[in-house]
């Protein structure tokens, strides 16, 4: 079957991983880019080899080449265009977070139902080999019964203007990079049952920096820590009765690897072939659009990752701590 042609809304920075994707793929064609700047989108689609460039995003959802967007915006205009562009007949590939709000992440499947077209949030990470390949050795029951999850995600943003540090585009930690500990520990356990936060505040009322715990069925505990204002870290262990599994790079997947640390001492490192998860979430999502395949993730996985975010920001806002005495 033909490419999927494909249209970009924005000229965000993650763009250039996405599009390196689609150019090692013969199932993806990238045929048109927007911007709000037409001068700024000209230049793009001249440097990236794209065919077509749009000074306005609603302009490229008008256009009848575009079959699919992925839509790489900040956070808070994720549903807005997500619907829009349903709407307008496009399947969409949403950057995640798709929401911290449950309720707006119904809204965006509904809208999808209702114009009979797919929607998938981007956690590139879970289309990994390596990731397929943990849940295998979880299930397999390498580590014995599952006990524990313990994740880390953080870097340092240095731009006091950047998007992330927004709070009306629902910048902040958890929803940049704490996600993807959250998404780990879901694919992991299951929904969680409880849900405890602590937040450092920063840019204009964000998390810059968040640690939480989650309870999951079966006594399952997850903790995680995330940040905006912490050293580059990305680190993965799922821990047994047995054993236990690292991750070095969990997230970007690209020093592929799972360390197995049996409780005797003994240590075995796993390989798993490398991959382009950006790639192959495109392919994915252009496979289900042919008929060929479901989409790997879909509206139970993104309500439930909601449902965790806002419960976290709600434990994280509420402080319920217990002070300790200084004497």
């Amino acid at each position: 079957m033909s490419a999927v042609r494909w249209g970009i809304l924005s000229t965000a920075n993650i763009n250039r991983l996405v599009l390196a994707g689609a150019a090692a793929s013969d199932a993806v064609d990238v045929v048109a880019v927007a911007s709000r700047d037409a001068e700024r989108a000209q230049a793009y689609a001249a440097e990236h080899g794209i065919e077509r460039s749009y000074g306005g995003y609603d302009a490229l959802l008008a256009d009848p080449e575009v079959e699919a967007v992925y839509i790489p915006l900040p956070n808070g205009l994720h549903v807005p265009w997500s619907i829009r562009a349903l709407e307008a007949g496009k399947h969409v590939l949403c950057e995640k977070p798709l929401s911290r709000r449950a309720a707006d992440v119904e809204r965006a499947f509904d809208a999808a139902e209702q114009a009979d077209r797919l929607l998938m949030e981007a956690f590139m990470w879970r289309h990994h080999p390596q990731t397929r390949r943990l849940q295998e050795l979880v299930a397999g029951g390498a580590i014995g019964a599952l006990r524990h999850i313990r994740a880390t995600f953080s870097f340092p943003l240095h731009d006091p203007g950047d998007v992330r540090l927004s709070a009306e585009l629902d910048g902040g930690g958890l929803m940049d990079v704490g996600c993807y500990c959250v998404s780990g520990a879901r694919l992991l356990a299951g929904e969680p049952e409880r849900a405890f936060a602590e937040q450092v505040l920063g840019g204009d009322g964000v998390d810059v920096r968040l640690a939480a715990t989650l309870r999951f069925p079966g006594d399952v505990l997850a903790q995680f820590d995330c940040g905006l204002d912490l050293p580059g870290r990305d680190e993965l262990e799922v821990i047994g009765e047995d054993g236990t599994l690292f991750l070095d790079d969990p997230w970007h997947c690209r020093a592929t690897g799972i360390e197995l640390r049996r409780a005797d001492g003994a240590r075995e490192l796993i390989e798993v072939p490398a991959a382009d998860p950006y790639q192959l979430e495109l392919e994915n999502l252009g496979d289900a659009i042919r008929g060929r395949a479901q989409p790997l993730l879909g509206r139970a996985d993104a309500l439930g990752q909601a449902r965790t975010i806002e419960a976290l920001y709600r434990a994280a806002g509420e402080d319920r701590s217990t002070a300790l005495a200084t004497d």
